[in-house]
């Protein structure tokens, strides 16, 4: 995948707040499906949907560990997410820099 494909699998990945979860959750260690599911009000099959998703973007790989199938985070397409945010964040730094030195320019 190229990086703007890979920006575009992280972002759409991101965009659910479900998958955000389940990465949140992931952070903390490797997950079964099950355990992964425990805390949403759906069902396993629904969570293996958003789980695909997740490993479409490369964000998640699943392992074999006997008979358990164990999720892991893959953070790396984050640190490209990261990456390309900064430049906006850098623009937002100087913005309000700009609306500071304006601001103290027109208090007497």
């Amino acid at each position: 995948m190229g990086t703007s494909s890979t920006l575009d699998a992280t972002f759409a990945a991101l965009a659910d707040p479900t998958r955000r979860a389940i990465l949140a959750r992931l952070a903390t260690g490797d997950a079964t499906v099950t355990e992964l599911a425990a805390p949403f009000a759906m069902s396993q099959p629904a969570v293996s949907k958003h789980l695909r998703v997740l490993e479409r973007a490369g964000l998640v790989q699943r392992g074999r560990d006997a008979q358990r199938r164990p999720c892991h985070l893959v953070a790396e397409p984050l640190k490209a997410a990261t990456a390309w945010l900064a430049g906006y964040r850098d623009y937002w730094e100087a913005s309000y820099r700009q609306l500071d030195d304006l601001l103290k320019d027109l208090q007497p």
